[in-house]
């Protein structure tokens, strides 16, 4: 029993474990988890569903129909017929009916309508999902983005501050045999206490950039994430000089797509309007029985039952409307020209905003390969100024100005780094691929 116990509280623990096991992601597999498991992305899912469930709602209209009824009555106090001095009760006490109806409609122009409608709304529930992972696409690009930012900066902060406690300590002990200011010594004080606020303000919004990526994948927010990617690496993937040289399609956009959507929405209100003018027909067959008793006692076979059947047809044939339909159908042109008119200005501006996305992403590319140059020269400057410094030859206010320099090159081209990713990922959502 004892063995028992400890292999079972074995097997807890690992499972324990398992659980809180961190979870290595690569950005694909940030996208992949994030399609799956984001509120947005699966309730958009479920609109699809919902839509395909009103597509056969709507079509089953149009299919035979039959119902039943049973009704029941209880003659509480009786009509009677006066003949003379004589009074002849009416009816019976119990009276019990079922009766089944099928039906079906023949025609009905506003059920036509009704099918394309339900085909149309299909269509806008996908374009809707195709939008929504998109738009997730891009949001889980710039969380995954900033979780790397974060880390490679932390880690340049960590390294900077090793590098300026030795300096700190070096200049310290020069300071102390006298052959160094003071001055020199606070310098690098001011600086080492700059950087380190910067790491611990860093460390926070790299917890907070976790955090906004385990919520926009669909995580717990404070659930153990590893990513796989590489900053440097992610963004040598993502200059793709051809994209900025693919053609405008405008046509294929969700954006534009979703538009076309309405366009033909309000076609088809049109079509409906005009199609209330239209008579339409349907039919029905039901069978019924009654049976009449004195008391309650419909079970009994011996009891007689009467059976009834009847078939008809119903035409209805909308004739005067005092101007009410002409004036429907005149407003649901009249929205259609709106509709119209939108998607033109849609199709106008995807034009410009794709330009603008070309432009801000090549923009981009160039950015970062000036900012690495600028850290490789702030480097190479920094580098000397300290040689220049030890050596008695340049002040520590000059190499304080290195420094800060170099500081500021190294978070500039990590911003740019960024930058390459996430200007592809708007170009990429505009165009709607995801290559």
């Amino acid at each position: 029993m004892r063995h028992l116990l400890i292999l079972f509280s074995f097997i807890i623990g690992s499972s324990a474990y398992a659980q809180e096991a961190p979870t290595q992601l690569s950005l694909q597999e940030a996208i992949d988890y994030a399609l799956e498991n984001n509120r947005t992305a699966k309730n958009a899912a479920l609109d699809i569903e919902a839509a395909i469930k009103q597509k056969w709602e709507t079509t089953a209209t149009g299919l035979p129909q039959l119902n039943a009824a049973v009704d029941y009555q209880n003659a509480l106090k009786r009509n009677v017929i006066v003949f003379g001095d004589q009074t002849i009760q009416v009816g019976t006490k119990h009276s019990l009916t079922g009766t089944a109806t099928l039906s079906q409609l023949l025609f009905d122009g506003s059920y036509l309508v009704g099918l394309q409608s339900a085909k149309v709304y299909l269509e806008i529930s996908k374009n809707a999902k195709t939008k929504t992972d998109l738009e997730v696409r891009k949001a889980v690009i710039n969380a995954y983005g900033n979780v790397l930012l974060a880390e490679e900066s932390v880690a340049i902060l960590e390294k900077n501050i090793t590098v300026l406690e030795k300096n700190l300590n070096d200049i310290t002990k020069i300071f102390e045999n006298g052959l160094e200011e003071e001055e020199s010594v606070e310098q690098l004080k001011i600086t080492l206490s700059s950087v380190k606020s910067n790491l611990n303000n860093t460390n926070r919004l790299k917890t907070l950039a976790y955090q906004m990526l385990n919520l926009t994948i669909g995580k717990p927010i404070d659930a153990p994430t590893v990513l796989t990617e590489d900053l440097d690496v992610l963004t040598l993937q993502n200059i793709e000089l051809s994209l900025l040289d693919s053609a405008n399609n405008v046509e294929n956009t969700i954006d534009y797509k979703i538009a076309e959507n309405e366009k033909v929405t309000n076609e088809l209100l049109v079509k409906l309007e005009k199609s209330k003018a239209l008579p339409s027909l349907s039919a029905f067959v039901n069978g019924s029985y009654v049976g009449n008793r004195e008391s309650f006692n419909f079970t009994n076979s011996n009891e007689k039952w009467f059976g009834s059947s009847i078939f008809g047809v119903s035409l209805n044939v909308p004739i005067f409307s005092s101007g009410m339909r002409n004036a429907a159908t005149q407003r649901a042109q009249i929205n259609l020209e709106k509709a119209e008119i939108n998607l033109t200005e849609t199709e106008q501006m995807l034009n410009l905003q794709i330009q603008s996305a070309k432009s801000d992403y090549q923009f981009a590319i160039e950015d970062y390969q000036n900012k690495k140059e600028n850290l490789s020269l702030a480097e190479r400057i920094e580098q000397k100024n300290q040689t220049k410094f030890f050596e008695g030859i340049t002040s520590s206010f000059d190499l304080r100005q290195a420094q800060t320099q170099l500081y500021t090159a190294q978070q500039e081209l990590l911003q740019t780094m960024l930058d390459v990713i996430t200007k592809k990922a708007e170009l990429e959502t505009l165009l709607n691929t995801t290559n």
